[in-house]
């Protein structure tokens, strides 16, 4: 069977974890790991979190709750925690008030994966799908712009994150030797993805795409907060990847495609 470990990063969560926990607990498939890592929230964070772990131990889902609360140095440090701890075949992200679309989301993926084996056994090293966005009160909103394409590279994030972290379950034992970067504060996920992706085309492991709607993201963090500082960010992290001159480039007809689309709006006025 093919074990998942979720990891949500949790401070202060109380208004939106409740139904992050409801999503992962409702998951018929049993192979599950749920790290929930916090760090040392002042609010209900912990009361719901144990909460949630005594009604799971008491279940018969299966799933495995693991809660920890201690002070951090920010997200990808948390991040690095529950990395270090996942001891499932495939990690995902599901921070607080990010959810799973439907109660047999991981048992499709679970599903769609063992398809894609290869004759030796070998899973896939990236699993990806789409997302899809939801407000604050985990209404459903739109499709994430940015869409996964039908074959995914570590090139592929030059075009922009075209695959949401949340939507993005890298193998466990690759990912555990390429922890976040705490150096970036809001983009270290881009750097991640990248780095994961590399790494699996260098051992010769597929990326594969699970062709449905995965998780659904609460565009609330700290990247949305601190948009600015984000795109600086990922400027910096796509230039080490891809090069400066790539990059700027890159940028130049990220401008150009904007501005085109608002100049036939208003020919059509």
């Amino acid at each position: 069977m093919i074990r998942f470990t979720v990891v949500t990063i949790t401070y202060n969560a109380e208004a939106v974890l409740q139904r992050t926990l409801q999503s992962v607990q409702s998951q018929t498939y049993e192979g599950v790991e749920h790290l929930i890592i916090d760090g040392a929230s002042t609010d209900g964070t912990l009361v719901l979190a144990e909460q949630y772990k005594t009604r799971s131990d008491a279940s018969e889902c299966g799933h495995k709750v693991i809660v920890q609360s201690e002070p951090d140095q920010g997200i990808y440090d948390a991040m690095n925690k529950g990395l270090t701890q996942a001891s499932g075949d495939y990690v995902v992200y599901m921070n607080a008030g990010d959810t799973f679309p439907q109660a047999d989301t991981l048992e499709q993926i679970a599903h769609r994966a063992r398809l894609n084996q290869t004759a030796s056994d070998e899973l896939p090293g990236v699993l990806y799908g789409n997302t899809d966005i939801v407000d604050n009160d985990g209404r459903y909103l739109h499709p994430r712009r940015l869409q996964p394409p039908a074959v995914l590279s570590w090139r592929s994030f030059r075009q922009g994150m075209l695959v949401c972290h949340q939507a993005f379950y890298a193998r466990t034992d690759i990912a555990k030797n390429l922890q976040y970067d705490t150096r970036y504060r809001y983009s270290a996920d881009v750097d991640w993805c990248i780095r994961v992706m590399r790494e699996c085309e260098r051992a010769g492991l597929t990326l594969y795409n699970i062709n449905m709607v995965v998780a659904n993201y609460t565009e609330q963090g700290q990247t949305t907060l601190h948009h600015r500082a984000s795109l600086c960010e990922r400027y910096r992290i796509m230039a080490r990847h891809y090069g400066h001159v790539q990059t700027f480039l890159l940028h130049c007809w990220f401008v150009i495609r904007a501005v085109i689309p608002l100049r036939g709006q208003e020919k059509t006025k």
